[in-house]
């Protein structure tokens, strides 16, 4: 399909693989986006910017790369920026279109319903969208999918009258008449209130005018006094800011038109040096109009579609968005003198263009798509050619799915390294964008936005699987099932059902079965592997003391919620396999405590110890902590046996007490990976499991065992 790109300050068009329909979206064939002139000419100029400039700019990706600097290495520090500052910028927020397939969890709209869809990263200026459902609204007959298509704009404006509160025959002053402004005196006249409005520009004053404005502040007028006189000398009731500048005046302009007691909304970008003394005098309200309106930048309500309650929440940013659809609809919101042009979407860098053209005087500039209909299925594909295939390799043919910034950062320069001992086949990742970028830097053949594509290529043997944890298990069974070898970033599994899904593939039907391995690279790392060999000539039991200084994931976190699977499970079955690992025996209790957190702050998950007996009379105990500092090692292990220590601190260094020049050090952090996925491939092609299934089986049974232990 078609997509509008930003790369290096300029917008160009790219053949992305069309989007799959998610549980709790809605699958768009788009007939018109709007492309706003403030936001989308800025993010023009700062996908312009040198790289440098834009480093700079962003002091917290320079200090997650100084982070990783530390732990991997310059040269993956190095990647991760220019990873993040190199991609294209994918843009549009504010569409409108035919729905051609729902989700899972949508019942209330069909394929064939019309529809308005807003958000940034899922509106976007492209032929086919994937957008949640309470970003999606419903277009009566009323309205024309060209005025639709404003959705966004259109809530952001009524958001911010909102705030307002302006009441029957109240008077306010609107301070900027850009296409927001535009739509926001609009829907103040709606209101009932007698509405003033300022801009520098003449035409759009005038534009404001036919519309219905009452009265005209144009260049050269005095904001101020206008207002006093528009209202008899007390001052406006109210004045809503939608103007973009860095100019700290216009606040202070909009506090000096108002009365006492009044309010005034920003719903723009402007400086915000406050004078204390304008807004005390006349004890006045500002407010700050967030969006669309409540629900917004909340991935609760937007991504997992939870809706607020109408009796709490009157106007969320759905119904902020069916409001003004209906609006349009009846007539009383008028959007087709804000436009300027109507481009195809072909023509979209042209249309780009002129909003960096001084001469062009533009508000809004809409994007064409086609018809819509049972016709416009034909270019719905979800998979991009990158490269020509490569014949007939005698390597396995490895697809990744799941391109987020560990796969990007670790598994996929691995995959380079390893050579002709494999050949990257695809790349799958829900936003093609994102699939087709990575499949072009590190080489693939193809792009996809599906798995379905990847498990019915016969020239796929194997597939890794990095996408958050809650997908594990269903994409892992997936792969299996169509026959190909699977590599899962840990966990296996979330709970017991999901692992017993797990064992009954392999205990059923007929052998061979694909090799599966978890992705527990520790046990892969040169350090481990010195240990074991160490250990091979122990006499007595195991005593093991690992000690995790894990971090603080916020609350909020993915991590900690359905898709993580909370901390415990989703990274302390790491550390479980290696209890396995390095003890070779079965475990025969399990102990667990947890500190008691402050409430809302820490779960029981993130600061516990956990105790495992086996069978053989070794112990290991995992401390795991979010208590501590990120400026302290991160991980440790004591081993204690046989009158002997060893010493593992962070995968940088091992001392040997007790032995002969047993321990070792790396200039490097070293956790295995690379050797890890070597083990997988070379596993492949010898037909032999590197880590055997009971001991997958064996770690997560501990992590769920652990996780009721600590809920207790």
């Amino acid at each position: 399909m078609k997509q509008v790109i930003l790369r290096k300050g300029q917008a160009v068009i790219e053949d992305l693989p069309a989007p799959a329909v998610r549980p709790g979206s809605v699958l768009v064939k788009v007939s018109y986006s709007a492309v706003s002139t403030g936001t989308e000419k800025m993010l023009a100029a700062v996908s312009g910017k040198p790289l440098y400039r834009r480093v700079l700019e962003k002091p917290e990706l320079v200090r997650r790369a100084l982070q990783i600097a530390t732990a991997g290495g310059a040269s993956r520090a190095a990647g991760l920026v220019r990873d993040k500052l190199t991609r294209g910028m994918a843009v549009g927020y504010s569409a409108s279109g035919e729905v051609v397939a729902v989700g899972a969890g949508v019942t209330d709209l069909c394929a064939g319903d019309r529809v308005a869809c807003a958000g940034a990263g899922w509106a976007n200026h492209a032929e086919f969208i994937c957008v949640p459902r309470n970003l999606t609204v419903k277009v009566p007959g009323g309205a024309a999918m060209e005025e639709a298509s404003t959705v966004t704009l259109g809530a952001i404006a009524l958001q911010g009258v909102r705030r307002a509160a302006p009441t029957l025959g109240e008077s306010f002053l609107v301070m900027g008449l850009g296409v927001i402004g535009q739509l926001t005196a609009q829907l103040l006249k709606a209101h009932g209130a007698r509405v003033a409005g300022f801009d520098p520009e003449l035409d759009r004053v005038e534009l404001a005018l036919s519309l219905g404005m009452d009265l005209a502040v144009g260049p050269g007028d005095n904001p101020v006094e206008t207002a006093r006189r528009f209202t008899g000398g007390s001052g406006v009731d109210g004045v809503i800011i939608t103007a973009s500048s860095p100019s700290h005046e216009i606040v202070s302009t909009a506090f000096r038109s108002c009365r006492k007691k009044a309010r005034v909304v920003l719903v723009g970008n402007v400086g915000l040096n406050l004078n204390r003394g304008e807004m005390y005098e006349k004890e006045l309200d500002f407010l700050v109009s967030t969006s669309y309106g409540p629900g917004r930048y909340d991935p609760v309500y937007e991504a997992k579609g939870i809706d607020y309650p109408l009796g709490y929440v009157r106007w969320t940013e759905n119904r902020n968005m069916a409001e003004y659809i209906r609006l349009i609809g009846e007539g009383k919101v008028k959007t087709a003198p804000l436009v300027t042009g109507t481009f195809p979407i072909d023509e979209a860098p042209a249309a780009f263009a002129m909003l960096d053209d001084p001469g062009q005087k533009i508000l809004l500039l809409l994007l064409s798509y086609g018809q819509t209909g049972a016709g416009a299925l034909a270019p719905y594909l979800t998979r991009a050619a990158v490269r020509a295939p490569a014949g007939a390799p005698q390597t396995p043919g490895i697809a990744l799915v799941g391109a987020g910034n560990f796969a990007r950062l670790v598994h996929l320069p691995n995959i380079r390294r390893l050579g002709s001992l494999a050949d990257l086949k695809a790349v799958v990742s829900p936003n093609g964008q994102q699939a087709l970028e990575t499949a072009r830097s590190f080489g693939a053949e193809y792009a996809t936005t599906t798995l379905e594509t990847v498990c019915g290529d016969p020239s796929i043997d194997a597939i890794l699987i990095a996408t958050r944890h809650h997908l594990h298990t269903p994409a892992a069974l997936q792969a299996l099932e169509a026959g190909k070898h699977v590599l899962v970033e840990k966990p296996l599994a979330l709970n017991r059902a999901e692992l017993a899904k797990i064992k009954n593939f392999y205990r059923a039907g007929e052998e061979p079965k694909p090799i599966l391995m978890t992705g527990y690279n520790r046990r892969f790392s040169p350090y481990l592997r010195r240990i074991k060999k160490l250990l091979e000539q122990r006499e007595g039991p195991l005593l093991i003391n690992y000690r995790v200084n894990a971090g603080y994931i916020p609350p909020d976190h993915w991590v900690h919620g359905p898709e993580g699977g909370g901390r415990n499970i989703g990274e302390a079955c790491h550390f479980y396999d290696l209890f396995v690992f390095l003890v070779d025996a079965k475990p025969e209790k399990v102990t667990a405590q947890s500190i008691n957190p402050p409430a809302g702050r820490l779960y029981r998950n993130d600061n516990f110890t956990a105790a495992v007996r086996f069978d053989c009379g070794s112990l290991a105990v995992l401390t795991y902590t979010a208590l501590g500092s990120d400026s302290f090692p991160k991980e440790r292990m004591e081993l204690y046996f046989d009158g002997k220590v060893l010493l593992l601190d962070d995968y940088r260094s091992l001392r040997a007490f007790g032995f002969k020049e047993a321990g070792m050090r790396t200039k490097r952090q070293d956790k295995g990976h690379l050797q890890e996925l070597e083990a997988w491939v070379r596993g492949i092609g010898e037909g032999t499991w590197p880590i055997s299934l009971e001991e997958q089986c064996l770690a997560a049974e501990i992590s769920f065992q652990v996780e009721e232990l600590l809920a207790r």
